[in-house]
């Protein structure tokens, strides 16, 4: 823990506030926030991410998995501010659990380590913040660890980063470990004691010169945006501490900088000076309303911003808001955007699932809500009876992957059902869909482990076993040549019997025309009032071909036909269509059609060789690539290709791109399947090929 001496002006803003943790997977996110816990008070002692101890991470799936799968909520007070750390996942599979997070908070604390394989993965975290406008600091976390130059990891960082990286603080080394740093702003230094009170020391002899040096890369960074500090450096004016300090927090506030802190949240070093950094200079409520729209003073009436969702096992639903302005309490009705509204049951603090009651909470806090029903995550609610605008989108990734969900009991369809639906409003990336094709439901997400983590959810929370697989594909067949047939149904059992008779003319038609039903009836020999029914005898017949899928783009004329004036009706006349589908269809060369997507996938520059490699062995068809806008060092890949070799395609991509790419996809055509692979498609279907 480090010391609190050195505290500085900077027209600090006061009052609650809601910090979002983000980072790339493993780099110490929950530990931090353990960290941060612990030195605030908090908790008793900082727990461990690997003995499973820790406030965060508290689901059994995170215990399981030992990784964040959802955004855990922890409040805490610090020299007397209240503070409610967001601590969000870092696996690209679970990123957008920050995105409501993100829309309510002052500031991101952006956790990295010295590994330059986890470079694109903070590179799309950085650049989520910036579309956002949200003030950030990059805090380098296992500083024991590294060996490396701490100028060369952020030379190495810094195209990543839309803005300047500026050090805050330097290691001080001994025998090529950090033992310590020095603040370049306070200028002092510090050395480490492990889960103790850091030492403030002089600068030593031998740090001085770096010292001086790195001050003054600082300054220069900061004085791009300060004319008068640019002056006083051309002029070796050594500037005022609390000039700097005004401008840090200035350019920081309007997004101009991510100043860079050091550190081991393991050790809880560091963490004193972060806490410090957070409270003098991180923007306050009267910031955040400014950015999300609404002008810094409160004269809003009551606006909160709902960050998460949760559904508990027992307790029903909690929606984590921050309240812009205003003031709300327990019973209180809320408006949603829609007009509707909602009555707050229940309102409390959270320390991860740990919620203490209380009764209302002023501009600033965060808290959570009881039994918001019909809030989502990313709405704006007002306690006035006009609703009010959404202040954010929330624009969920598109899914990657998909998996076709029932439960192992048909008694618990309906179980099942909600359990999804909320395991949707919980995470507004998950989609639950429905397919007109093939009836099934479909789970669609980010990747397999988001897929596999909703699964377990249903079965641990909600005590739902569901039984999941790849999704049915939805194959097409169609034909090549034409016919005529004849189609006869002929029935006598006493009574009135059954009589249809029709001939059908059957042709192709080209791609993408669906079906066409024509009749060249002359001389009623097929009375109009039955005409019907054979189109819809056909239809029935369409429904599965002579390869057992769906026939489309197929023209069908109704030429010829007899009828009795006793025995024909329309169910006659059906059935003589489907008879005459049925003896027409094998002869009229069917062939296989499977679904082919347009595709666009993101990945790394370096990387843009082995997904052309990746995309061509899946018998897709590669358009070229470009650079990705707005995105340096990063390609898009065009191309078209089989939706029946994108089911797992997404786990082939992010194995060659350290975790990172994703693809969106759009249905393209269907096109045509021979050889071995309709037979390959007929066999699993229980077909022949004809």
């Amino acid at each position: 823990m480090d010391n609190d001496q050195g505290g500085h002006a900077g027209g600090r803003e006061t009052g609650p506030r809601c910090i979002a943790i983000v980072g790339p997977f493993g780099s110490g996110k929950t530990t931090l926030l353990e960290a941060m816990l612990a030195r605030t008070g908090a908790i008793a002692r900082q727990g461990s991410v690997d003995q499973g101890s820790t406030v965060g991470d508290s689901s059994p799936e995170a215990r399981a998995h030992a990784m964040s799968v959802e955004a855990n909520v922890a409040s805490t007070d610090y020299l007397g501010d209240r503070y409610t750390f967001i601590d969000c996942p870092g696996s690209v599979e679970f990123l957008s659990e920050a995105n409501g997070a993100l829309a309510g908070a002052d500031l991101a604390i952006v956790v990295a380590e010295a590994d330059e394989k986890k470079l694109p993965a903070l590179q799309i975290i950085l650049k989520s913040l910036e579309d956002r406008s949200v003030p950030h600091f990059l805090f380098i976390n296992k500083i024991d660890k590294f060996h490396g130059s701490l100028r060369t990891l952020l030379k190495a960082v810094q195209p990543a980063s839309g803005v300047p990286l500026v050090v805050r603080q330097i290691p001080i080394w001994k025998s090529g470990i950090a033992t310590g740093f020095i603040d370049l702003a306070l200028e002092r230094a510090y050395v480490y004691k492990e889960h103790a009170t850091s030492e403030v020391i002089d600068i030593p002899d031998e740090e001085q010169a770096r010292e001086v040096e790195a001050r003054f890369e600082m300054l220069e960074q900061i004085a791009d945006y300060d004319d008068v500090l640019m002056e006083q450096l051309l002029e070796d004016i050594n500037p005022e501490q609390d000039l700097v300090f005004t401008d840090l927090v200035h350019e920081l506030q309007l997004g101009e900088i991510c100043p860079v802190f050091i550190g081991s949240a393991q050790n809880a070093n560091g963490i004193w000076r972060l806490l410090k950094a957070l409270r003098h200079e991180a923007p306050g409520i009267a910031s955040t309303r400014r950015r999300l729209g609404l002008g810094a003073d409160a004269q809003n009436g009551s606006r909160l911003q709902v960050l998460k969702t949760y559904y508990t096992a027992h307790g029903g639903k909690l929606s984590v808001a921050r309240v812009l302005s205003g003031r709300i309490a327990e019973g209180d009705t809320v408006t949603k955007p829609d007009g509707s509204q909602a009555r707050i049951s229940g309102m409390s603090d959270l320390l991860g699932m740990h919620a203490t009651k209380r009764g209302s909470a002023g501009p600033g806090e965060t808290v959570a809500l009881a039994k918001l029903e019909g809030v989502l995550t990313g709405e704006t609610v007002t306690a006035d009876t006009k609703p009010a605008e959404n202040l954010i989108a929330l624009d969920a990734a598109e899914p990657v992957i998909a998996l076709k969900v029932a439960p192992r009991e048909r008694k618990d369809e309906v179980k099942l059902s909600t359990a999804l639906q909320r395991a949707a409003e919980e995470d507004p990336s998950l989609r639950v869909a429905h397919s007109q094709d093939t009836g099934e439901t479909l789970l669609e997400g980010q990747g397999e482990m988001h897929l596999r983590v909703v699964l377990e959810r249903l079965e641990g929370k909600y005590g739902i076993s569901a039984e999941a697989g790849a999704p049915t594909l939805p194959y097409k067949e169609t034909i090549r040549q034409q016919t005529s047939v004849r189609g006869r149904h002929k029935k006598q059992s006493g009574g009135h019997g059954q009589f249809g008779d029709v001939v059908v003319e059957i042709k192709p038609l080209s791609r993408g025309e669906g079906f066409v039903f024509t009749d060249t009836i002359t001389g009623g020999v097929v009375p109009k009032q039955y005409i019907p029914s054979v189109r819809e005898g056909i239809r029935d017949y369409l429904r599965e071909g002579p390869l057992g899928f769906p026939v489309v783009d197929v023209a069908v004329n109704l030429s010829d036909g007899s009828f009795h004036s006793v025995d024909s009706s329309d169910q006659a006349f059906r059935t003589a269509g489907q008879i005459a589908m049925r003896e027409g269809m094998p002869a009229c060369k069917p062939v296989l059609l499977e679904p082919m997507c347009r595709v666009e996938i993101f990945c790394p520059n370096d990387t843009t060789a082995r997904i052309n490699a990746i995309v061509s062995g899946r018998r897709g068809q590669l358009l070229g690539f470009d650079a990705r806008p707005g995105w340096d060092g990063w390609d898009v890949v065009n191309a078209i290709m089989p939706e029946a070799e994108m089911q797992d395609l997404i786990i082939e991509l992010r194995s060659a791109t350290a975790g990172v790419a994703t693809f969106s996809k759009a249905f393209d055509h269907l096109a045509e399947v021979t050889g071995k692979q309709a037979d390959m498609v007929l066999r699993k279907h229980g077909n022949q090929a004809a």
